[in-house]
């Protein structure tokens, strides 16, 4: 995820972490030339069709219409990402505090929370298609879904614990009820990630805004003459980016420079839990070139 100020005018015309002009300075170009190519003959010698503007702001209305629709919904799927996973962050501090309610044992505490941070991170690797043979998830790894199964062991210990009367029934209830809480909150982030945008909608949006630009140079060369390819490039840059900023934030769980901070989120828990575990904090992660992973 970017994290950066408000961009000066510097940052403006030079910032390119976290912008769109790496994935469409090809397209733009290419747009670009063919509008080109079409100019040039049309100033020399008329023999290409010219279309009437009007017919393209109907068109350019329905296309941003149709942009304005996918944004919103790829800005929903991120914005509920992040709530579930600021949800997941709430419940282990819930869980930590619980545990020093209920669970006398401090060797046994310990190992629940210690259990939980395993669980959090199985579930940033497991959304973000990641090698599940990381430090600290060896007991988990060969699991068919590791954080079902870090999950799983969390629910064990605290099963054991009542069962051998270390635990109470109120406590055990209220252990097991924060631990579903948990499972509900990664139920909904499995859910976005494995239920993508529909793909009529992007390729909807792709074919009609080529289609569009490709179009522009016939309604504006007799008009703005070699100011056509500048204006052909401004348009395309400004449709075709904001269709890749939704298909970026369409998939919020990517290591991508939008994508949520799992990473930073995680060990905002290890700090979180760190005086429940009687250890010294870790450092906050920081953004590297306003990047925070």
């Amino acid at each position: 995820m970017i994290v950066r100020d408000k961009p000066d005018v510097w940052d403006l015309l030079t910032a390119l972490r976290g912008s769109i002009v790496p994935r469409i300075t090809l397209p733009v170009l290419l747009l670009t030339a063919i509008a080109t190519a079409v100019v040039a003959p049309e100033r020399h010698a008329h023999i290409l069709p010219r279309l009437d503007g009007t017919a393209f702001t109907v068109f350019g209305i329905g296309l941003s219409l149709f942009l304005g629709f996918r944004n919103n919904a790829a800005y929903d799927r991120w914005w509920e990402a992040r709530k579930l996973w600021g949800g997941l962050l709430a419940d282990l501090r819930s869980l930590a505090r619980e545990t020093e309610v209920f669970v006398a044992d401090p060797p046994l505490r310990h190992q629940i929370l210690r259990g939980a941070l395993v669980y959090l991170h199985a579930h940033r690797i497991n959304l973000r298609r990641l090698s599940p043979q990381a430090k600290g998830q060896e007991p988990v790894a060969s699991a068919p879904h590791p954080p079902c199964a870090a999950l799983d062991r969390v629910n064990a210990l605290v099963a054991e614990a009542h069962r051998s009367g270390q635990v109470d029934g109120f406590g055990a209830r209220a252990l097991t009820g924060r631990l579903a809480s948990m499972a509900l909150q990664q139920a909904g982030c499995e859910r976005v990630a494995n239920s993508p945008l529909p793909f009529v909608y992007s390729l909807l949006i792709y074919r009609t805004s080529y289609l569009y630009c490709l179009l522009l140079p016939l309604a504006l060369t007799s008009s703005t003459g070699w100011m056509t390819p500048v204006l052909v490039a401004v348009v395309a840059y400004m449709f075709l980016g904001l269709a890749e900023v939704t298909e970026e934030l369409s998939h919020p769980f990517a290591s991508s420079p939008n994508g949520i901070a799992l990473d930073a989120i995680c060990r905002a828990a290890e700090i979180s839990l760190a005086p429940h575990l009687g250890e010294t904090a870790p450092e906050a992660l920081a953004p590297v070139n306003h990047y925070l992973s």
